[in-house]
């Protein structure tokens, strides 16, 4: 289902796009505009206008369906929850019982044996 909303959305996109291309330029702020263009008639800026706020209206549609789509499938979750992923033997930290977030970086930081000449540290 989400496939065939992405390729209606992208269709409807390029003819969006090629929609506001067609549309004579007004000009102006930039001193261009004006001469007869591609589409010079009254009817066809008409046509054009109102070709484009369709497409405008369905590519909001289709964007809110996408994302609706998209977060049906979210469910909350908690970080604090979860355990940790471990790589190359690292030993993973317990979330802190007392203390806050620096106290247990500190703990964890004086457990782990040095390995080589060290710079002093500051207290």
């Amino acid at each position: 289902m989400q496939t065939v909303i992405i390729v209606v959305h992208l269709m409807i996109v390029s003819v969006l796009i090629g929609a506001v291309l067609l549309q004579k330029s007004e000009g102006g702020g930039l001193g261009m505009g004006g001469g007869a263009g591609f589409m010079s008639s009254r009817g066809t800026a008409n046509l054009l206008t109102r070709t484009t706020g369709i497409l405008a209206g369905l590519f909001f549609l289709t964007s809110m369906a996408l994302a609706w789509i998209a977060g049906i499938d979210r469910k909350p979750s908690s970080i604090l929850g979860t355990a940790p992923t471990t790589q190359g033997g690292a030993t993973p930290v317990a979330p802190p019982t007392s203390g806050g977030v620096l106290d247990t970086l500190k703990k964890v930081d004086e457990q782990q044996a040095p390995s080589g000449p060290q710079a002093p540290r500051s207290q």
